[in-house]
C-alpha cells in the first residue's frame, strides 16, 4: 500500500493521469519543536484535524528533548500538556523525503514504510542545526557540536567526570555548559569567541528582558568557578586515536589544555531544504515568509528557526501566527504581531552579537577537511569558484549529510550559497530510493 501511494504521488509529478492517494489533512505540521507543537495545537483547538510529523521518537525537538522523561521546564510541560489535550495526531519517527506543493501531498518515510501523505495547508518547521567551522583536528573523536554533545548526554552518554572544554559563540554554549555540569561533567572552559566590546551592549539589553535575565543568572549561579572567557577561541584539536587536548587562542596568547571532550558550535543554520524543495523562496538563508507566515507557495506557511533563527518565544508566536492564517482566523492573528516583532529585534540583535569573527577564516590548513562526508580537504576548495564548482570538481557536498554540515561552512569560508535542492531532501533507504526510481521509470 505503501509502494502504491508513493506511485500515485510520482505518476503525478510526472505528468501521468493517477491521482494522489493517501490520507488527507486540513493541516499538516512538519516538525515538532516548539514552532510545531504550538502551530499543531492552535489547530487543533478549533476542532479541525491536524497531523504533527517528526524525525524524533518524541514531540519537542532539540530543546525539549528530554521533557516527557523528566518534566524540567514548565513551558515545555505547558504546550506538551495541550497536545495531548487536543489529542493531536502525531506521526513519530517520520521523514519528509519529497513533496509536491502543486498536488498538495508530500512523501513520508518511516521506518517501516513510505507514505503519502495530502494535506490542504502545510506548516513547515524544521527547525535549525549547528553550525560548525572547520580548524585543525575538529574531526577526532571526541570533537563535537555543542548541542551534539548535550543530545547525546541526553541520550545517555556517561559525562561525570569527563573533562570538557565548551567552545564557540551563543547562549547555547552557557546552557550546554549548565547542562554537562549538573550531569557530573568537569567543565574546564567556556570560550566565547565574541569580545566584550560586543557583550556589553547585549547584556544590558538583557536587564529589559526579565525571563531572560532571570535565566541567565540561573546560568551563571551554576557555572560559578567555572572559568568564562571571550575573544577566546579553538585554534587546533589535539590527539592520535581520539581528542586528547585542544589549542585556545585569547589574543597574541594560545594555551594547550588537556581534555576529553570539545564542545564546540557557532550559532544555528536554518534547514530550509525540505521549503527550498517544494519551490519557497529562501533568503539570506532563510525561507522567505510574509506577515501571516505564509511562503512565496500559496498554502505553504513556516515558522520558527527556519525562518531565522530567534529561540524559543520567537519560536512559539509564528507557530501561532501560521496556524491562525492557515485556518482562515488572521484577526486572532493580530495581537501576536507586536510580540513577533519584538522577538525579531531580539534575535537580530542575537545575531549581531554574536556572528563568528573573522580571524576563523584562517584556521583551515590546506589538509584540513571541510566536507567529511567525501573527504575533501580546503586546499581542494581554494580552488574552487562556487559551490557548484566545488560539487563538480570535488564532490564536496553530496556525501549523506548532502551539505548540512559543509554548506554552513562553505558559505562562511568562501561566501557560497548552495544553489538547489534535490530530493530525497533527507537520506532515504535504498528501498525507498528503488521505489522512486520504479516508479520515474514505468512514469515515463
Amino acid at each position: 500500500a505503501a509502494s502504491e501511494e508513493l506511485s500515485g504521488l510520482l505518476r503525478v509529478r510526472h505528468g501521468g493521469a493517477d491521482q494522489v492517494t493517501g490520507p488527507e489533512y486540513e493541516v499538516v505540521i512538519v516538525g515538532a519543536g516548539p514552532a510545531g507543537i504550538s502551530a499543531a495545537c492552535v489547530v487543533a483547538e478549533t476542532g479541525r484535524d491536524a497531523l504533527l510529523i517528526d524525525d524524533n521518537p518524541s514531540p519537542g525537538g532539540q530543546i525539549w528533548r528530554e521533557q516527557e522523561r523528566h518534566g524540567s521546564n514548565w513551558e515545555a510541560e505547558h504546550w506538551l500538556r495541550r497536545l495531548q489535550f487536543y489529542r493531536v495526531e502525531v506521526l513519530r519517527g517520520a521523514t519528509v523525503i519529497d513533496g509536491d506543493p502543486d498536488k498538495h501531498a508530500i512523501v513520508c518515510e518511516t521506518a517501516n514504510s513510505v507514505s503519502t501523505i495530502r494535506y490542504k495547508k502545510l506548516i513547515l518547521a524544521t527547525g535549525s542545526r549547528e553550525l560548525f567551522l572547520p580548524f585543525p583536528g575538529w574531526t577526532l573523536p571526541g570533537v563535537m557540536g555543542a548541542g551534539g554533545l548535550q543530545a547525546l548526554v541526553k541520550g545517555g552518554l556517561p559525562i561525570a567526570g569527563r573533562r570538557v572544554v565548551v567552545a564557540g559563540s551563543g547562549p547555547l554554549l552557557l546552557a550546554v555548559a549548565v547542562y554537562l555540569k549538573r550531569h557530573g561533567a568537569r567543565v574546564l572552559l567556556i570560550a566565547e569567541q565574541t569580545p566584550w566590546a560586543k557583550l556589553v551592549p547585549f547584556g544590558i539589553h538583557l536587564l529589559m528582558q526579565g525571563d531572560k535575565l532571570r535565566q541567565g543568572a540561573g546560568f551563571g549561579w551554576t557555572l560559578a568557578g567555572t572559568p568564562f572567557r571571550t575573544d577566546c577561541w579553538v585554534t587546533q584539536a589535539h590527539g592520535r586515536e581520539r581528542l586528547e587536548a585542544v589549542s585556545v587562542r585569547r589574543g597574541a596568547r594560545t594555551e594547550r589544555i588537556a581534555c576529553d571532550y570539545l564542545a564546540c558550535g557557532f550559532g544555528l543554520l536554518p534547514n530550509v531544504e525540505l521549503a527550498a524543495a517544494l519551490g519557497c523562496a529562501i533568503r539570506g538563508g532563510a525561507v522567505r515568509v510574509d506577515r501571516r507566515q505564509q511562503t512565496s507557495r500559496a498554502g505553504v506557511y513556516c515558522a520558527g528557526e527556519a525562518t531565522g533563527v530567534g529561540g524559543v518565544d520567537l519560536a512559539l508566536v509564528e507557530g501561532r501566527i501560521a496556524a491562525l492564517a492557515a485556518t482562515d482566523r488572521w484577526d486572532a492573528a493580530r495581537p501576536y504581531l507586536a510580540e513577533r516583532a519584538r522577538a525579531r529585534r531580539f534575535a537580530a540583535r542575537l545575531a549581531h552579537t554574536f556572528a563568528p569573527r573573522p580571524e576563523l577564516r584562517a584556521l583551515p590548513q590546506t589538509d584540513t577537511l571541510v566536507c567529511r562526508c567525501e573527504d575533501v580537504p580546503y586546499g581542494e576548495l581554494q580552488a574552487q569558484g562556487s559551490w557548484r564548482s566545488a560539487k563538480l570538481h570535488t564532490r564536496c557536498g553530496m556525501g549523506p549529510c548532502q551539505g548540512r554540515v559543509c554548506g554552513g561552512a562553505t558559505a562562511f569560508l568562501f561566501g557560497w550559497t548552495q544553489d538547489s535542492v534535490r530530493p530525497p531532501v533527507a537520506p532515504a533507504s535504498i528501498a525507498s530510493l528503488a521505489q522512486i526510481t520504479t516508479t520515474e521509470e514505468v512514469a515515463t
